[in-house]
């Protein structure tokens, strides 16, 4: 039996009107959450036209044309602008009948790209148990016939399965909403080996570490800590049968270790570095989650991977601004202070979800305004935009002067001179346990 996707009413209606505009097709992502039991798709968004399409169209149909890089693109700007628990669950095609036969195979095609394109950025692994299968929804503008089958990302090889596609209203009406603060001060050193001060790449290998610190972070939800396994809503009143959005907010606090478990063992590394990446600031997270008996792991699971996506996400927009602003070769490497764009949320109607968008200072309303239409294929109010947190920074130290051969020899005597004491140590402490086995010597503190 295949899976079966919870939709929200509203989608019907707006695939819908989109179906009467197709000339020949039109295709676009399907966002929601993935659960054990069934998904739940919250939002359908058409890819944004181009304008070379406008002449194609003039043509003979065909699916050939169909612009996967821009799609994929589409996919991870979207990405970027959906909270914890929310991501892009498949993808959707209407077409005229005559390109019905080929309309699967292209979905198909799709969905894999879009995957391994998400993928590439994401500083988390899935984990073992979640689900992979992603939708494929084809609709014939012409009959309204609805055609959902799923496709298994994890596998290459994998072949099409039947998928129930039923609407439901006020969907999303109660979803429980968690959120957070995060103080971050993270310290990435720029190692004098890495060509052309490749900043991007040093600040992503710093954040993969410290994602890793947050992936061993406890969680307490309203103060406690709760048993993974537990439903997140136990012991609380649940409101069904409401078509109001009532949002269910749990605070959360996050707690990173401050060191190592007592078997791990801790090694000093000396390194030759030409500068450092300091990324300072407060960051506010939040996630969603259905509320059909959600499990604990669930929602930490969600909030996790908002707070590794909102900063991974706003240090990337960081670099596409300097490129632009710069030129991808800058050569000169000075000392730099940047600000991190502003996380903002926006509500969407008729729902306790919202979605969000990261803006700079310069930055007026309007473009954002302009970016959830191109995106999201939603207008926005500029006083529905709720700025959620203060300015974050990143500042690029570099080192003053080189190292010369003579300061390296001496970090790599330092470095000998660090590795002997270690070994030293060693054999001392495994001497003085010998001594005092055969001696059984008795020690006093003063």
């Amino acid at each position: 039996m295949g899976r079966t996707y919870l939709v929200e009413e509203g989608i019907g209606q707006y695939l819908t009107e989109l179906s009467t505009k197709v000339k020949p097709y039109v295709t676009g992502l399907l966002i929601g959450q993935c659960s054990p039991q069934r998904d739940y798709v919250i939002r359908a968004v058409r890819t944004p036209p181009k304008e070379q399409q406008q002449e194609e169209s003039l043509g003979p149909p065909k699916l050939a044309s169909l612009d996967e890089e821009w799609i994929t693109t589409h996919a991870s700007q979207v990405s970027r602008m959906l909270p914890g628990g929310l991501l892009v669950l498949g993808v959707f095609m209407i077409a005229t009948p005559e390109l019905a036969k080929d309309g699967q195979n292209a979905l198909r095609k799709l969905i894999f790209s879009v995957e391994k394109s998400l993928s590439k950025r994401r500083l988390w692994k899935p984990a073992e148990e979640e689900v992979s299968d992603r939708a494929a929804l084809q609709i014939c503008s012409a009959t309204k016939k609805v055609v959902c089958r799923t496709y298994d990302v994890q596998d290459p090889k994998s072949s099409a399965k039947p998928a129930d596609w039923k609407y439901q209203s006020a969907l999303t009406a109660s979803w429980v909403a968690l959120g957070c603060t995060v103080n971050v001060n993270i310290h990435i050193p720029l190692l004098a080996t890495s060509p052309n001060h490749d900043l991007e790449k040093n600040t992503k290998n710093g954040l993969n570490r410290w994602s890793k610190q947050i992936e061993d972070s406890v969680f307490l939800i309203n103060g406690q800590v709760k048993d993974e396994d537990t439903e997140l809503l136990e012991g609380q009143k649940k409101f069904r049968g409401s078509t109001q959005p009532s949002t269910q907010f749990s605070d959360v606090k996050v707690l990173t270790q401050l060191c190592q478990g007592a078997g791990a063992r801790s090694t000093a590394t000396v390194q030759v570095c030409s500068g450092s990446i300091n990324l300072r600031g407060a960051v506010k997270c939040r996630a969603y989650i259905h509320s059909n008996k959600p499990k604990v792991k669930e929602a930490i699971q969600a909030l996790k991977r908002d707070i590794i996506n909102t900063l991974s996400d706003r240090c990337e927009i960081l670099f596409e601004d300097l490129i632009l602003n710069e030129g991808p070769q800058k050569k000169n490497f000075g000392r730099e202070y940047h600000v991190l764009p502003q996380r903002l949320f926006v509500p969407v109607a008729g729902s306790s979800v919202m979605l969000s968008d990261y803006k700079f200072g310069d930055e007026a309303a309007g473009e954002i305004q302009e970016r959830f239409v191109e995106m999201l294929d939603q207008p926005v109010q500029a006083e529905d935009m709720h700025m959620a947190e203060d300015i974050s920074t990143v500042d690029i130290c570099p080192v003053t002067d080189s190292p010369s051969d003579t300061q390296q020899a001496q970090l790599t005597k330092a470095t000998l001179l660090l590795k002997l004491q270690q070994n030293m140590g060693l054999v001392v402490a495994a001497a003085v346990a010998v001594l005092a086995s055969i001696f059984s010597f008795n020690y006093f503190s003063d």
